[in-house]
């Protein structure tokens, strides 16, 4: 793991002169230093460059992992919820994507010791002091699973305190695996060490092949622990439901409704029966899953978008669900409103497909969303157009976008801590990056 700043964010700074006191130069003919905001899309002139203004993050660190991971999900922990102290431990889990079926891997990750970024306002004034100090470096203890094909989508969850990860294979199987022994020996040097000499031995805990293609869309049921639901490149969606000794019987008849590839699924934080999905067919769907599958399907929004609908994701605190599609748009849909099929809300900012959407664990109205314009942008929707308190150059933006961070190539997802408040976690084809931003 890397303790580095992404260089690709933040401001524009012209090159500076600078006199023998280490003031600007204001002399005539001699550049004065400009420091300007960076937008997406504007270009570069001679002599300028990208720097990270380290000012807008109170902490940031890169990661990488060999192969390339691009689905992943954050590991509740023991540690506490509601966590500001730092430095931070977080915990991980993430598939990737080998060129080669055979040598793909879930990897179980432990990040610890993520310090704060050391702004010039942090930095002590006494340099002895600095000297004594010890390299603060974070630290990136990794335990791995073999996996049979690249990870299309993995997702996490507990039943009865085990750990549990679900995999969604490009062989067209999904898998379940159970992360009580990584987990423990990425929390002990000494058993990683053992654990090293016999993980290429572990095995699923179970596995369901009754798909008829490889899938993307899965996601664990909140209010039902153990329950999980996956969809496939052939339109259709199993609900799996667990049984004793580390069994689930998946119900054989898929839930039908999408024409065309279903690219998310979300379960309802509320109502224990109840699912959204989204399809290449540009509809989103809303499911009872009490009800027989041919007849399921209670609510369509056809053409929530002008093109494929990738994600979507649902509030955990009020009846929202945002959605992402290859339009560059994002969506915001009132549960309440539903049946009118008009969004509450749309954003264009991106200028790419979006590829991944997700809520503020606690804040209703604020989410973030990635898009392979390679821009993680965060959005309040409580914010109201102000202009007069706008800067100039940033009046053409949506009001209620708060921040755009960049640095990485190809985003492919992100999710928020549900324990420590406002850090993010995104993971691309450059590997992952671990920050908290001023704004939220």
């Amino acid at each position: 793991m890397e303790d580095e700043q992404n260089e690709d964010n933040g401001t524009i700074s012209e090159e500076e002169s600078e006199d023998e006191d280490g003031a600007e130069d204001e002399e005539i003919g001699d550049e004065e230093k400009v420091k300007e905001t960076y937008l997406p899309g504007q270009p570069i002139e001679e002599g300028e460059e990208l720097v990270c203004d380290e000012s807008a993050y109170i902490m940031l660190h890169t990661a990488e992992t060999g192969s390339p991971c691009l689905s992943f999900d954050i590991i509740r922990d023991p540690l506490g919820d509601n966590r500001t102290d730092f430095p931070v431990t977080t915990y991980i889990v993430a598939g990737t994507q080998s060129m080669k079926t055979v040598t793909n891997k879930v990897l179980i990750m432990k990040m610890s010791n993520l310090h704060k970024t050391c702004n010039d306002d942090d930095e002590s004034t006494d340099e002895e002091e600095d000297e004594e100090q010890p390299e603060i470096k974070p630290n990136l203890d990794t335990a791995v699973l073999p996996h049979f094909g690249a990870v299309n989508r993995i997702r996490m969850t507990f039943v009865n305190e085990v750990p549990l990860a679900s995999t969604w294979s490009d062989t067209g199987k999904v898998h379940i695996w159970d992360l009580t022994k990584p987990l423990q020996a990425v929390n002990d040097h000494r058993q990683l060490e053992q654990y090293s000499k016999t993980s290429s031995t572990m095995k699923p805990l179970y596995t369901f092949s009754g798909h008829l293609s490889e899938g993307f869309a899965m996601d664990w049921c909140p209010t039902q622990p153990g329950v999980l639901a996956t969809g496939d490149c052939r339109n259709n969606i199993h609900v799996w439901k667990p049984q004793e000794a580390g069994l689930w019987h998946v119900e054989q008849r898929p839930y039908l409704g999408h024409s065309g590839s279903v690219e998310d699924i979300q379960w309802s934080p509320n109502e224990a029966n109840v699912f959204a999905s989204c399809s290449i067919d540009k509809s989103i769907r809303i499911w009872d899953a009490r009800v027989d599958p041919s007849k399921a399907c209670m609510l369509t929004c056809n053409n929530a978008h002008t093109s494929d609908v990738n994600v979507i994701h649902w509030n955990r605190n009020e009846p929202f669900i945002v959605s992402g599609g290859d339009d560059a748009k994002l969506c915001v849909w009132d549960l309440r409103q539903f049946q009118t099929k008009k969004p509450v809300a749309t954003f264009k900012h991106h200028t790419a497909p979006i590829t991944s959407v997700e809520w503020h664990p606690t804040d209703g109205t604020v989410f973030a969303s990635t898009g392979e314009d390679d821009q993680v942008a965060l959005w309040d929707l409580s914010v109201e157009k102000d202009d007069e308190s706008r800067e100039e150059d940033l009046k053409d933006l949506p009001p209620q976008l708060l921040f755009i961070h960049q640095g990485q190539k190809e985003l492919k997802e992100l999710h928020w801590h549900p324990q420590v408040p406002g850090l993010v976690i995104t993971t691309s084809l450059t590997g992952f990056n671990v920050f908290k931003t001023i704004s939220v």
